[in-house]
């Protein structure tokens, strides 16, 4: 049928009805309308679950649209007038001034000054294959049908676990602040949970993986995301909106996203490496095509280097090494590789990683906190001084602040894959670990031996096709 004849068949045939009150649809209206106030209220002023770290989203999207070379053209203007408004509680002014600095945001102006445009911009894994030699890396073939590659993968998830609840508990405030708060942070500082966003996204990758192996689209990830996940933050959030709208990678990155040379694409670049084990070539393309869903550019390549990392983990020893090899499969002239390359020589030229981090810091102060750039410079600072041991390490990467979550469960996973469940503290093994808790449509609850158990299958179908 015609859709003309499916809409003349529902009106013809339609039975008029008298509602009550209840049944006329009007409440669920105001709740929709409710729905739609809070997250304008969150764009202004939020806090951070997990760790109550104050931020303020419109504030941020025009720091990331600067430090992504752009001008927004009267944004300063628009927030003093939307933060007027949010004080005032004037709600119809918020919602239309958001409008407007959504719109400023969208029409963002080339900054010709910036020295953002000075490096290569990124916007194709051909483009990026093209720069970097895979030749130096003799892809092992891994035996995945083990005991000992079954330990590595679930020492990867439960370290994943540890690190995302370690940080989710600091993530958003400085070194120098969780210090005079906290002391040295070597444990839980409150009894851990598994809610963590960044996890969310890669049991998203896996179930678009499952089903398409290798050969995954970007695509087909983008529609796990919205099948699965209900809402985001930041790029992630904007990207699903995109992808609701009809709007799919790599559109569903660039359209409006402010956010998207932010941390999101890094955060989840484990699971590719994980995949990917001793391959870090499938690994980046991999990461590529699951970053590509909601970030551009240095925000792909943050991914590309955490799914590097972790590959390698399952062929190399020595964790400094592994840094070093993924910061030379970054293209060097692109702005990212200057960030890594920068954070391994201030490892290099400091005794402590405190100095280290306080040169980082201070060159990327510019950069929000869950912004790519500090964050990689956080991972390369903990694994470099943790020099592979699981407690300093996890201890470095926490006190680092920053996005502290994100870091330490993308990095704690290379040392449990290095040597698996053995050198993971009994102590840092909590309860709450046996089940992973989501806020996921499908995957409210996973064991993590049945995660295990999947993620093994999964690599296992995808090798066979």
């Amino acid at each position: 049928m015609k859709a003309w004849e499916i809409a003349h068949d529902l009106f013809s045939n339609a039975e008029p009805v008298i509602l009550t009150e209840d049944d006329q649809g009007w409440k669920s209206l105001k709740a929709v309308s409710d729905f739609y106030d809070q997250f304008t209220l969150l764009d202004w002023h939020s806090n951070v679950p997990g760790s109550g770290a104050p931020e303020k989203i419109m504030v941020a999207a025009i720091q990331a649209l600067e430090n992504r070379g752009c001008i927004v053209e009267n944004g300063y203007e628009l927030l003093e007038k939307g933060y007027k408004a949010l004080e005032e509680n004037k709600m119809i002014e918020l919602i239309k001034i958001s409008a407007e600095l959504k719109n400023a945001f969208l029409n963002a102006k080339k900054n010709e000054e910036s020295d953002y445009w000075k490096y290569t911009q990124y916007k194709s894994f051909e483009q990026y294959e093209q720069k970097i030699s895979f030749d130096n890396y003799n892809f092992s073939e891994i035996d995945i049908n083990t005991d000992n590659f079954k330990d590595q993968i679930k020492a990867a998830w439960l370290s994943q676990f540890i690190g995302a609840a370690m940080g989710t508990m600091v993530e958003g405030y400085t070194s120098e602040n969780l210090f005079k708060k906290f002391g040295e942070i070597n444990s839980y500082i409150r009894e851990p949970n598994t809610y963590n966003d960044d996890i969310t996204f890669e049991l998203a990758f896996l179930d678009a993986f499952k089903e398409f192996g290798y050969d995954v689209t970007s695509k087909q990830i983008a529609l796990s995301w919205i099948g699965l996940i209900p809402c985001g933050w930041s790029a992630e959030e904007i990207a699903i909106r995109n992808i609701r709208a009809g709007i799919f990678p790599p559109q569903s990155a660039e359209f409006n996203n402010p956010f998207n040379e932010w941390i999101g694409a890094q955060m989840r670049g484990a699971v590719c490496g994980m995949v990917a084990p001793g391959n870090p070539y499938l690994a980046s393309k991999l990461a590529w095509k699951d970053g590509e869903v909601s970030h551009i550019n240095n925000g792909i390549l943050g991914e590309i280097f955490n799914a590097v990392m972790v590959s390698l983990s399952f062929v190399m020893k020595d964790v400094k090494e592994i840094v070093k090899s993924a910061i030379n499969l970054i293209p060097n002239d692109s702005e990212y590789y200057s960030v890594v390359n920068f954070a391994l020589q201030s490892c290099i030229n400091n005794n402590s990683w405190q100095d280290a981090l306080k040169e980082c810091s201070e060159k990327y102060k510019k950069y929000n906190w869950i912004h790519a750039y500090p964050n990689a410079c956080c991972e390369i600072i903990a694994l470099y001084f943790g020099d592979g041991d699981y407690e300093k390490t996890l201890s470095i990467v926490t006190m680092c602040g920053w996005d502290a979550d994100c870091n330490a469960g993308m990095i704690m996973p290379i040392i449990g894959i290095q040597k698996g469940m053995r050198i993971i503290p009994q102590r840092l093994i909590h309860p709450a670990f046996n089940n992973l808790i989501t806020y996921m449509r499908g995957y409210d609850e996973i064991k993590l031996e049945d995660l295990v158990d999947d993620t093994l299958c999964y690599i296992n179908k995808a090798k066979k096709n």
